[in-house]
C-alpha cells in the first residue's frame, strides 16, 4: 500500500530499460550523478547535443523523489509570484514565470515523442480563508503578462474564499515519460558515488569489488540534496519536507489540477479513474498529519471511495522558494548542482537540465542570475533555518545522522529514522533511505 502507483505499471511489457554497474576506472567530459527526472532530462539534452556524459544512479533510475510526485507540470508555483515581486523585481518575477512556462512547452515536444499520459489541464491554487491572497495573486500575475483569472467556486467537495486559474497546465504519468526518453542513453545504475573530489568521482564498491573511479571535467550533483559539505553552505540554504498522497477509487472527477495555498491544506488532480489526493505535509523530522489526516477527509467527503495507492515525497525546500540551480559554489570550478525545486519538481527539473547543459557546453544560460546558487540569503532566513539544526545538533540521542550528526527521529507512519536538520532517513535498521547522507546510520531499532 506504501507505493506510489507510478511503480505499478507493466515495465516488462513497456520495455523498462536496464543499466549496467559501473566498476573500474572511467574518463568523460561531463558526469551527472542522480538518475532522477533532472539528472536523466540533463542526458537526455546532452545526447543530443552529441556531448560525451556519463549518468549514474545509486538504485535505478526514478527511484528516487520522480516515482514519488503527483506529476503536475506547471508554472504556478502556489503564491509565488506576489512574493517574486517583492523580493526580486518584476524583470526577475517574469524570468520564473517564462522559464517555467518555457518548460512546460519542452514537455510538450517531448510527450509527442514519448507515451506518458499527458494531458492538458488548467492548474488552480485557492484559498478557504483569505480572499485577499488570491485577488492579490492574480494582480501579479497579471501584471507579468500571463492571463489568469479569479474563480468564486471549483469543482471541490467544500466551498472556498477564491482561487487563482492558470490555464492549459499540464499532468502526465512521470515514471513512463522517464523510461521512454531514458532508453539509449548513457546511464549505469547500482553505482553510488561516496566521495567527490576535484573533477573525480569515486565510486562505493561491495566487498570483494575495485573501487570504482570517475574522471569528469564537469560534473553536475543531481542528487536531490547535495552531498558535499565542504562547500556551497546547502546545509543552512535547503531544508527537507515530507507530504503525503492518497490514490482513492469512486472519488469526485475533479477535472483538474488544485492546491491549498495553506501549507496545512490539500491538493486534488485525477490519473484515469483515482483522485490523487495530497496533503498532511510537515518538515522532514517533525509531526504532521500525514496519511492519518487524509484519511479522515476521505472519509468525511469521499465516504463510498476506496484506498488504492497510498505513498510519500520529499522535497528540497530553498529559503526564498527559488531553486538553486548553477555553480555548485565560487570555489569548485566544473562543478554544477540542481537542487530546493521544492513541491515543483518536474518543471523545476526540465529548467534545470536546459540551464545545466547550457552551463557545460560553454553558453550563458538566459536565467542563471535568478537560480544563481550563491545568490544573497536573508540572514533571518539562514539564522532560522540553521537554529533548527542546531537544535537537534545538541539534543541528547544515541541515534545519530552520519551526515552532520543531528538526532534522528522516528517518524511513527512510515517506520523509518528522519534527520529534522536535513532530512537524510534510515531504515529501522540503519539502512539509508534518502540522502543527504552517504552511508548507513549506525544500528538503531526501536525502544
Amino acid at each position: 500500500m506504501s507505493q506510489s502507483l507510478w511503480r505499478e505499471f507493466d515495465y516488462e511489457k513497456r520495455g523498462l530499460p536496464q543499466f549496467p554497474k559501473l566498476q573500474g576506472r572511467h574518463k568523460t567530459d561531463v558526469l551527472i550523478i542522480g538518475g532522477g527526472l533532472c539528472g536523466v532530462l540533463c542526458a537526455w539534452f546532452l545526447e543530443q547535443a552529441g556531448v560525451d556524459y556519463m549518468l549514474v544512479e545509486a538504485d535505478t533510475i526514478g527511484s528516487g523523489m520522480t516515482g514519488n510526485t503527483t506529476a503536475k507540470l506547471t508554472s504556478q508555483h502556489n503564491l509565488i509570484y506576489g512574493k517574486l515581486l517583492h523580493l526580486v523585481g518584476k524583470e526577475r518575477a517574469a524570468q520564473y514565470l517564462r522559464a517555467n512556462e518555457e518548460a512546460l512547452s519542452q514537455y510538450r515536444i517531448l510527450a509527442e515523442m514519448v507515451d506518458c499520459d499527458f494531458e492538458e489541464k488548467d492548474a488552480f491554487v485557492y484559498t478557504r480563508s483569505d480572499r485577499k491572497k488570491i485577488e492579490d495573486e492574480v494582480e501579479a500575475v497579471n501584471a507579468l503578462g500571463f492571463s489568469t483569472d479569479f474563480r468564486e467556486t471549483l469543482a471541490l467537495p467544500f466551498p472556498i474564499k477564491g482561487a487563482i486559474c492558470f490555464p492549459g497546465q499540464a499532468q502526465f504519468h512521470p515514471m513512463k515519460f522517464l523510461t521512454g526518453i531514458a532508453k539509449g542513453l548513457n546511464i549505469y545504475e547500482h553505482t553510488f558515488v561516496q566521495e567527490l573530489a576535484p573533477h573525480t568521482a569515486y565510486i562505493g564498491a561491495e566487498p570483494g569489488e575495485e573501487r570504482g573511479e570517475i574522471c569528469a571535467d564537469q560534473i553536475i550533483v543531481a542528487t536531490h540534496f547535495p552531498f558535499l559539505n565542504k562547500h556551497g553552505g546547502y546545509f543552512l540554504k535547503l531544508y527537507q519536507h515530507r507530504s503525503y498522497v492518497l490514490g482513492l477509487e469512486g472519488a469526485q472527477e475533479v477535472a483538474g489540477m488544485y492546491l491549498d495555498e495553506s501549507q496545512e491544506g490539500l491538493s486534488f488532480r485525477n490519473y484515469g479513474n483515482l483522485l490523487l489526493l495530497g496533503g498532511g505535509s510537515h518538515r522532514t523530522g517533525a509531526q504532521g498529519g500525514g496519511w492519518q489526516e487524509l484519511r479522515r477527509f476521505a472519509n468525511q467527503y469521499y465516504a463510498g471511495a476506496k484506498e488504492k495507492y497510498a505513498w510519500a515525497a520529499q522535497d528540497c525546500m530553498s529559503l526564498d522558494g527559488i531553486p538553486y540551480i548553477g555553480a555548485y559554489s565560487r570555489r569548485t570550478a566544473g562543478l554544477y548542482v540542481a537542487s530546493g525545486f521544492g513541491k515543483w519538481g518536474m518543471t523545476s527539473s526540465m529548467v534545470a537540465a536546459k540551464m545545466l547543459c547550457d552551463l557545460v557546453t560553454g553558453k550563458e544560460p538566459q536565467y542563471r542570475q535568478l537560480y544563481d546558487p550563491a545568490r544573497r540569503m536573508k540572514k533571518s532566513q539562514l539564522f532560522l533555518n540553521g537554529t533548527q539544526a542546531a537544535v537537534h545538533l545538541l539534543t541528547p540521542s544515541l541515534r545519530r545522522c552520519p551526515h552532520l550528526g543531528c538526532a534522528l527521529k522516528w517518524n511513527p507512519q512510515e517506520h523509518s529514522w528522519d534527520c529534522p536538520c536535513h532530512g537524510s532517513r534510515f531504515e529501522e535498521d540503519g539502512m539509508l533511505i534518502d540522502n543527504p547522507a552517504t552511508g548507513d546510520a549506525a544500528s538503531l531499532g526501536r525502544d
